[in-house]
């Protein structure tokens, strides 16, 4: 009993966090604001989070829980060549961005001035360049990589390519539709990455 009630409270933290992230992403959240919202003390917020680091780090990886982000990453897990590992990749994370953006954009203002932020969004940009790096060694695999881009080269060049910031660029202040984006940052990582045809 006393651990589903721990799993309770702790799920009740992570959605009450999440929820401040989304609502005042541009200023920093306390750890105080987050224990009002979820109705508990601050000692019993402590007891599940030690730091706010902890928290915000959680809080990101809680909505991959959430939103399932092991099964939509199935296509890209199971691809059998690498161009068919990069489209479902980047798939994934392009349709995955605007369901994240409200914690994204968050962590994005917070990190240059709070550690705990941008420990957080380390955490979770770091997870995407793991998925940059299989697709890049995919597509190496096949013998199919620029020859001007080593595995490394390329995993970092898709994982700029894919950047939150783009797609708040793209959509947010050049109007683009969420179709636009997909089918020009899709084009531009394949004539990056891939040798000419």
């Amino acid at each position: 009993m006393s651990s589903n009630k721990n799993r309770s409270t702790r799920d009740v933290i992570l959605k009450s966090a999440w929820k401040a992230l989304e609502e005042t992403p541009d200023k920093s959240v306390r750890m105080s604001d987050i224990a009002k919202r979820a109705g508990v003390s601050r000692q019993a917020l402590y007891l599940h989070f030690p730091t706010r680091g902890d928290l915000l780090t959680a809080t990101s990886r809680y909505l991959d829980v959430v939103l399932d982000v092991d099964a939509r990453l199935i296509p890209s897990r199971t691809a059998t060549n690498g161009l068919d590992r990069l489209n479902a990749f980047i798939a994934f994370w392009t349709g995955y961005i605007p369901e994240i953006y409200g914690v994204a954009k968050a962590l994005m203002v917070m990190k240059d001035h709070d550690d705990a932020a941008a420990t957080a969004w380390a955490d979770r940009m770091g997870a995407v360049h793991e998925g940059c790096v299989a697709a890049a060694q995919a597509l190496s695999d096949d013998g199919v990589l620029a020859d001007d881009l080593n595995v490394a080269k390329a995993a970092d060049l898709l994982w700029v390519l894919l950047s939150v910031r783009h797609w708040e660029d793209a959509t947010k202040s050049c109007g683009w539709s969420q179709e636009e984006y997909v089918y020009h940052i899709s084009r531009a990582a394949r004539l990056s990455l891939l040798k000419p045809a």
